[in-house]
Formats: C-alpha cells, sequence, structure tokens
C-alpha cells in the first residue's frame, strides 16, 4: 500500500505558488519564499509562526505598515457605495483624493490623473511631456529604475532591461549618475565642478534642445543603490530644463509620499518639477494605484487639445478611497516627521556599525530611504558583488541574504547593496532589532575583506 506523505499548511501554499505562479525576476528553480500568513506593522508573519522584520517595506511601498485597518475599512465603506465606474465618470472620492495631492504637491502642480502603479505614471508622463511639447526625445539617468513595462524599462538604465534591449522604446538618451562613491569623473564632491552636470548640458546640446521634451528624475534614487544627489544637482538640473525649455518629470513612484522625511522626494532638494509621477506609498501597496501629478500649465494646455492619455482603471473608486486614507494617516499619525526622526537614528547608528564592519564601505540615506554598500576593500572600494553582477558573483552576497532570512529579516538585497527602508511608523526599538540583525549578518561579508 503506497505511503501517503503529509505536508505542511506551509509546503502546499509554496507548492502552490511555485506550481501554478511565476516570480518576477527570478530563475523559477530553487526559489524558496515565505509564505506570509499575516503581517501587522513592521513585521511579516509565516503559516509555522517564524516573525520577519520587514526592513525594506515590502518593495518601498507599505510606507504606513502592514494591516492597518483603517485603509481596510474605506474600502470596504467604498465598496459598498460602488466599487468602480469608468474614468468618464465622477465620483466623490476621486475629487477628495485629487483635492489633497494638489495640496500636499509642491508649486503649482495642480492636477492629476490616476494610473495603476508605477510604470503607467513614468509611461503617461512620457507621453504627456512629448504630446505637450511637440518634442520627442526623453533624458534619463543610467542607474535608475523606473518601472517594468517597455517605455518606462527603456527609459531607466536598469540592466534587467538588457534581455529585451532589442525592443527598447526609441529616443531615450541615457545619462552619467552623479554617484559621488563612485564618480564617473574620478572626483571628490568637495572639490569637483559638477561635471555630471556640465554633462547633462553637453548631451541636451549633443542631442538638440528642440528635439528633447523632458529630463527624467528620480525625486531621491531608490533601488539603483540610493545615490544620493549633490546638495545643489536638481537644482542645476531643473535650471538647465529652464533654459532649454525642457519639462522636468521627477519619478516619485519610490521617493514620494513620506519616505524620504517630506511629502515628496524632490522637496528635500527645494525643486518644483513640472510632472510628478507616483505610486507605492499612495496607498502604502494595499492596492495598486498610481498618479501622474501635472503643474496647472501643462493641465491648461489639454482644456483645448485631447488628452490621448487613458486606462480602464484609471481613477478606480476603491484604489481612491485607500490612497486618501493613507494620506490622512500620515498627517493623523505624523508619519513623515517620524520618518526624517528615525531617518537620522538609523544614520547615527549605521556610523558606529561602520567602525564595527570593515565591508560596510558606504551608507547613503534619506529619511527612510538608504542601502548600505558592501566593498570587499574601503580603500580601493571593490564591491562584495559588481553591478549586474552574475549569479556566480553574488554568492557572499547570497550567504549575507540568507543569513538575514534566517535570523529573521525581509529585505531588498541586490549586487552589493542592502537596504534599509523600513515602514515609517517604525521605533526605535524595531530598528534596533533589524540593525543587529544585519550586524549579525555582516560578519559574513567581514570575512571576504582584504585588510
Amino acid at each position: 500500500m503506497p505511503q501517503t506523505i503529509s505536508i505542511s499548511e506551509a509546503q502546499e501554499i509554496i507548492k502552490n505558488n511555485l506550481d501554478y505562479t511565476l516570480f518576477s525576476w527570478s530563475k523559477q528553480k530553487g526559489l524558496s519564499p515565505i509564505a506570509v500568513k499575516y503581517a501587522k506593522g513592521v513585521y511579516l508573519y509565516d503559516y509555522d509562526g517564524k516573525r520577519y522584520i520587514d526592513f525594506s517595506s515590502g518593495l518601498m511601498n507599505v510606507n504606513i505598515g502592514h494591516g492597518d485597518q483603517r485603509v481596510t475599512d474605506a474600502v470596504v465603506k467604498q465598496m459598498q457605495q460602488v466599487s468602480y465606474v469608468t474614468p468618464a465618470c465622477a465620483t466623490k472620492v476621486r475629487g477628495d483624493l485629487g483635492k489633497k495631492i494638489a495640496e500636499i504637491s509642491p508649486g503649482n502642480l495642480t492636477k492629476t490623473l490616476f494610473t495603476i502603479g508605477g510604470a503607467e505614471a513614468i509611461e503617461n508622463a512620457i507621453k504627456m511631456a512629448r504630446l505637450y511639447t511637440g518634442k520627442h526625445k526623453i533624458i534619463a539617468r543610467y542607474r535608475a529604475f523606473h518601472g517594468a513595462s517597455y517605455g518606462a524599462m527603456t527609459a531607466g538604465g536598469d540592466p534587467r532591461k538588457l534581455a529585451s534591449d532589442a525592443q527598447q522604446m526609441p529616443n531615450v538618451i541615457h545619462v552619467e549618475d552623479p554617484y559621488c562613491y563612485r564618480c564617473p569623473w574620478g572626483k571628490e564632491i568637495t572639490s569637483c565642478s559638477r561635471e555630471c552636470v556640465s554633462h547633462i548640458e553637453r548631451v541636451i546640446q549633443f542631442e538638440g534642445p528642440e528635439n528633447i521634451a523632458a529630463l527624467l528624475m528620480e525625486g531621491e534614487s531608490g533601488s539603483s543603490g540610493c545615490i544620493k544627489y549633490p546638495a545643489d544637482y536638481l537644482q542645476k538640473v531643473r535650471a538647465l530644463c529652464d533654459k532649454y525649455n525642457i519639462l522636468l518629470i521627477a519619478d516619485e513612484v519610490m521617493s514620494g509620499l513620506g519616505r524620504t522625511g517630506n511629502w515628496f522626494g524632490i522637496d528635500t532638494h527645494g525643486v518644483v518639477p513640472d510632472i510628478i509621477a507616483t505610486a507605492k506609498g499612495l496607498t502604502s501597496g494595499y492596492l495598486p494605484f498610481g498618479a501622474l501629478i501635472v503643474s496647472d500649465k501643462i493641465a491648461a494646455h489639454f482644456d483645448d487639445n485631447v488628452l490621448w492619455l487613458g486606462l480602464t482603471y484609471s481613477a478606480h473608486a476603491t484604489c481612491c478611497a485607500a490612497a486618501l486614507e493613507v494620506l490622512n494617516i500620515y498627517e493623523e499619525d505624523n508619519l513623515i516627521e517620524n520618518a526624517e526622526t528615525m531617518g537620522k537614528y538609523i544614520e547615527a547608528e549605521v556610523e558606529k556599525l561602520m567602525a564595527k564592519h570593515p565591508s560596510i564601505g558606504d551608507f547613503r540615506n534619506t529619511g527612510l530611504l538608504g542601502c548600505i554598500e558592501l566593498v570587499k576593500n574601503r580603500a580601493t572600494k571593490e564591491p562584495m558583488a559588481p553591478f549586474n553582477a552574475k549569479p556566480d558573483q553574488m554568492t557572499i552576497m547570497n550567504k549575507v541574504a540568507a543569513k538575514l532570512k534566517e535570523l529573521g529579516m525581509y529585505t531588498f538585497v541586490r549586487w552589493n547593496y542592502i537596504f534599509i527602508a523600513p515602514p515609517l511608523c517604525i521605533s526605535k526599538e524595531e530598528i534596533d532589532e533589524g540593525l543587529s540583525i544585519i550586524s549579525e549578518a555582516l560578519q559574513i561579508a567581514d570575512e571576504y575583506v582584504s585588510r
């Protein structure tokens, strides 16, 4: 009689996921996902009762923390009235959310087109810039990620696009990054002449400013390594846009909605863009949603010109309700102020870790958007894993990532980066818990440091 093999509920859930669904950005064999049963605050809980501290807010999107039932209640209430109507209809929640976004947005950005997520916000920002200006070229940075659709992927410089390289969107030009830790011009920030800006101006001149619709910049750098802009960088970029009559699009998908200690990352730099594309923190991941926020001047252009943009689920009433409640929670719980305060605390504590762990080459952070960069040698800055590392080059970092998971941490580990971007509701005690886990895992990386 054949023996029946019994498997746990968690094993069955993982098996069904692996057998019947596909996982992003991964070879499908050898995956070992966490079977999440529920989540609360800054923690995930699996079916075996193990707790994981979420130190990257999912994918830097669960800004208010997990399991906030105020959002659930707002969504249920909206669904009891109307879940969905076409974007041609008006709803109270759509207008209320649009008004709220206008209040928190910088300068004269007053009107919003709602999208399904971040990539769609970027796609539509590019389309709108081209429609408005009548020009076609877009300038963006190499070390940036703007989304996984073809247009957004092309606009980014993230190497994940290379597998589909032959199908990129035309008329996108990339420029070098202001990566001060690894300056492309070999300069130090204290003595450089902002070659990262003059480089952009030369590209503008080479490509013809009469052809360039927009410059696309992250409000603050995210998954490409939290590259810190020099203090005056975005101000100088804004000045270039004004000089050559080019729109400035701020990608605030990751850095927007409180993540940096301001409503938007670009607020940190005292710059007002022409267009903001945002998502993630808008609903804190509770529902998929995004937004394209534009200046009143751009909005007025489409009073008498057709806005050739649209999505079936634009201004989805249920998603609008989630977003409006999330924005209220930021204010009610003082989460933006907490992001700034806890960010400074993390910076001070990571500085202590740097004295303890020679594998830490650099730590870059704004509010609660930061990452540790690991190196084999601080003097040479040889990375623990190179940019766009192949699987066999990730051996050390895979060991570090496995240790983090074993110790009860969920966070984003990429190339030689460990991201520290917890929910904005995090406390000092929870930060201490997370950094203690990271410190223990860094002992593995320390073994590979050449002294």
